[in-house]
């Protein structure tokens, strides 16, 4: 991702935006949008000079048309990425189709979508929309794509159509000005709307203008930017959308550093997969597994993200076929919650002994109101189910297990009441020869070039820290990433 590009931003209204595109002779392009109204072309419309920039202007409204233009997509919905998609390759193939390059040999042609639902009076935080520009950069260029997806929460749904309107323009205006500079695109969206007001969880960009753009880092970057509170992206890289992933799904989650993934990662995800597959409320064809890496994680050495040992972690999640959740929930209640917005069925969480009784530590939750009375109705009043992996981090020291975990006695009634009703159960058939292993550990001997780390780590990984050095990995014989060479004699 370009940093070179970097400069102060400068932020500029809707209407100097549209007119800026307006005014640009080599700028032509279709507007499609359903739901919502036509909030983004309006702004257009209104700056001036839209007779040399729009093309066409459309929405097709009913539901009926809009299937017979875009086709009818899986479970019939119209609010989806899918759906967007065909908008941006049905509009945009219009434009190539209608318009003769000899008639117009230096446009750059465009075509902006959306397919938005806004809140409701039952349902007055559900409004969300699928947002996409397809453009050129120059006439003979092949296109590239922005897709976002946003989360509306002002509960004034001509407010939500407004902010529509202007992250729409600035999507655009992103898209057509500042293509050479993603970061730019990411800042700009923002211009001029509130981020209390709409929440932008997922974002691609895909294309020949952005073939050096890793789309997990524009993940990152949603969280980071505080746009958002979590993202996912799958095992080939792409980043996912919540409701696509997680729609009424039984999810399993293990959060963890994965600084490097090890053998004790491993042992916890397979054993903890297959008791939560024995459930009676667990249907395994509709599972989804995640491995989640909070904010916190990533910050842990010098507090601030180092992008590039992201990107090492990713990789081997990715190379062993995992789905990756990056969160800024520090406290597990809020990942329940989060869940809990798109499925209600049995939910999982595998989690160390260690992280257990953080869970009971009431510092934890002294900013609720409830304190942690609070965090235990959100997480329990949810089918939820806690898998314990035991600890033993030396040969002399006792197995800790959910039997001997130390609970504070205000708190012993309230654990007893959770262990009896296996809402916390212990992962009993785990690998004691594993249990030595910490990822700091792993780390350390990595980074400090000593021996036999590759044991610690499950097969193939080893291999692939090495081949691409990640996490600090040198050959033998190497100083500072400069090969050492023998003196002649």
């Amino acid at each position: 991702m370009p940093s070179s590009l970097a400069h102060s931003h400068v932020t500029l209204s809707p209407a100097q935006k549209a007119r800026k595109i307006n005014m640009d002779a080599d700028l032509y392009g279709t507007f499609a949008e359903i739901g919502a109204g036509q909030e983004t072309v309006r702004h257009f419309f209104r700056a001036g000079g839209a007779s040399q920039t729009i093309a066409k202007a459309m929405s097709a409204y009913d539901k009926d048309f809009s299937n017979a233009i875009y086709g009818k997509e899986p479970g019939n919905r119209f609010v989806c990425e899918s759906r967007l998609r065909n908008m941006l390759r049905h509009e945009y193939g219009l434009m190539v189709e209608r318009l003769s390059r000899k008639d117009h040999p230096t446009k750059k042609f465009f075509t902006f979508a959306n397919t938005v639902a806004t809140s409701t009076l039952e349902r007055p935080h559900s409004g969300h929309g699928w947002i996409g520009v397809r453009f050129q950069t120059g006439p003979d260029r092949p296109t590239s794509d922005v897709i976002i997806h946003v989360r509306l929460h002002d509960p004034d749904i001509s407010l939500q159509q407004e902010t529509l309107g202007v992250m729409g323009t600035n999507l655009l205006y992103g898209c057509l000005f500042q293509h050479l500079d993603p970061q730019e695109i990411m800042t700009s969206l923002y211009d001029n709307v509130s981020r209390h007001v709409i929440e932008v969880d997922m974002i691609q960009m895909n294309g020949p203008d952005f073939a050096q753009v890793d789309n997990r880092l524009l993940s990152l970057q949603l969280v980071k930017r505080g746009y958002t509170d979590a993202v996912i992206f799958g095992p080939d890289g792409q980043n996912l959308q919540a409701s696509e992933a997680l729609y009424k799904k039984n999810i399993l989650t293990i959060r963890g550093s994965f600084r490097p993934v090890t053998k004790v990662n491993i042992d916890m995800i397979m054993n903890g997969y297959n008791m939560f597959i024995k459930e009676n409320r667990v249907d395994r064809s509709n599972l989804q597994v995640l491995f989640e890496i909070t904010l916190n994680n990533l910050q842990a050495d010098t507090g601030s993200v180092d992008e590039k040992d992201f990107i090492d972690r990713a990789d081997i999640l990715c190379s062993l076929g995992q789905t990756v959740l990056i969160s800024n929930y520090q406290q597990y209640y809020k990942l329940v919650e989060y869940f809990s917005r798109y499925t209600k069925a049995r939910m999982g969480l595998i989690m160390g002994v260690n992280n257990l009784i953080e869970v009971f530590d009431e510092k934890y939750y002294r900013d609720l109101n409830g304190g942690m009375l609070e965090a235990f109705g959100i997480l329990f009043t949810r089918d939820l189910k806690i898998y314990v992996y035991p600890s033993k981090p030396t040969a002399d020291v006792p197995l800790m297990t959910t039997e001997n975990m130390p609970v504070h006695p205000r708190l012993k009634p309230l654990y007893d009441y959770l262990l009896y009703n296996k809402r916390i159960v212990d992962i009993e058939s785990f690998d004691p020869t594993v249990l030595h292993i910490f990822s700091q550990k792993v780390l350390a001997m990595i980074r400090e070039g000593r021996d036999n780390w590759e044991e610690l780590v499950p097969p193939y990984v080893d291999n692939m820290i090495k081949d691409n050095r990640l996490f600090g990995y040198r050959p033998k014989g190497e100083v500072s990433g400069v090969p050492k060479v023998e003196a002649k004699a």
